[in-house]
């Protein structure tokens, strides 16, 4: 038995028009609330990947002393004729550098939120700072993951302008984030900068246990046993992010001239 259609009023009508105006809203204000498919997945925040090949954290490292240099924060891999150099940012040492014949990297570690990985959002930071210097930024995949290939802007001895050609590479690790410039030869010659590259990766990094904000440097201390030659102060060029490696005015501190 079938019943006969209700005829449909004009408050039923009206009705079905203000419901169906509500779900087409609320259908609007999903779509934006949902991730852009556009976006590249390099720039959303994500967990730090899986670190196979380190950078380590402390509690991944059975003897960190052992073949490294205890610098607190960092303990850094010795290797043979290299000159070690801390810099330092008001009364605290914040990095450290590494310098083999005519390349160098320098290493910073930073507090970093303990799900969320900020490498992305660093390389945005970086690259935005040396485009407004007019320098020239190309991201790319390579032996560390993401990095950034940069031709910095600099003033030669002669007082001339010229260019550094820098790599900015970096990794996200549990609750800190491990930065790297690599700069001289190593910057431009893969087979010179695969030794800097394994500095980095054998880099361990103590972010101890304390509260830290996100992106606070990770204090690092003078080694025991330092053979120390005093040096000047070291300005580097690559400004707009604290993490370009010279928008701190980094100065350079005392230098361990070789570690054995």
């Amino acid at each position: 038995m079938f019943g006969r259609r209700r005829k449909r009023s004009k408050e039923d009508v009206e009705e079905f028009d203000a419901t169906a105006e509500e779900s087409a809203r609320a259908e609007d204000a999903a779509d934006d609330e949902a991730p852009d498919e556009d976006v590249p997945a390099s720039r959303v925040a994500l967990p730090p990947a899986p670190r196979p090949d380190g950078p380590w954290d402390i509690s991944e490292v059975r003897e960190p002393g052992e073949g490294r240099v205890d610098l607190g924060g960092l303990f850094v891999p010795g290797v043979q004729g290299m000159e070690l150099r801390v810099e330092v940012a008001g009364d605290a040492i914040v990095a450290a550098t590494v310098v083999l014949s005519d390349s160098a990297v320098q290493l910073q570690a930073f507090a970093a939120p303990k799900n969320e990985g900020i490498w992305a959002e660093v390389r945005d930071e970086i690259a935005g700072g040396i485009t407004q210097q007019g320098g020239v930024v190309d991201e790319v995949e390579g032996p560390l993951g993401w990095e950034l290939r940069a031709q910095v802007p600099v003033q030669l001895p002669d007082g001339t302008n010229g260019v550094q050609v820098v790599r900015f590479v970096g990794v996200d690790g549990p609750r800190w984030f491990l930065r790297g410039v690599i700069s001289g030869q190593g910057a431009v010659k893969p087979e010179t900068g695969s030794l800097l590259e394994a500095v980095f990766r054998d880099t361990v990094v103590v972010r101890g246990d304390g509260p830290m904000a996100p992106r606070d440097p990770i204090v690092l201390k003078l080694p025991d046993d330092a053979q120390m030659v005093a040096d000047g102060v070291q300005q580097e060029e690559a400004r707009g992010s604290r993490f370009a490696g010279g928008a701190d005015r980094l100065q350079r501190g005392p230098e361990i001239t070789e570690v054995r």
